[in-house]
């Protein structure tokens, strides 16, 4: 599914971008993308794909922390713990990755 939706916007913004139509065929295909996107049906697909997105790398996360367990340097699952933690307590902590979060 995710390489067919690929090639629809490959397709799309070779269309686009290729087209002798001019401004007028591109203001009306950006009218027509925004409409879809506002689309309420399309919403909630999008969430509920992203909903399942969430709880599918969860599960996998628990399965790899399973069977990875030990295996780790400690200096790694501590960075871990402690994002899951910020992550879980809904509380944006600086992190010492050297990452801003912005």
């Amino acid at each position: 599914m995710r390489y067919r939706l690929t090639f629809v916007v490959g397709l799309a913004l070779g269309y686009v971008l290729g087209t002798r139509a001019g401004r007028e065929r591109y203001e009306q295909l950006k009218k027509t993308a925004r409409q879809v996107a506002q689309n309420p049906a399309v919403r909630n697909t999008a969430e509920s794909a992203a909903q399942q997105g969430r709880q599918f790398a969860g599960k996998a996360y628990h399965v790899v922390s399973e069977r990875v367990g030990d295996h780790v340097p400690e200096s790694v699952a501590g960075r871990v713990r402690s994002l899951r933690e910020r992550n879980t307590n809904g509380v944006v902590a600086d992190d010492d990755w050297g990452t801003s979060n912005t």
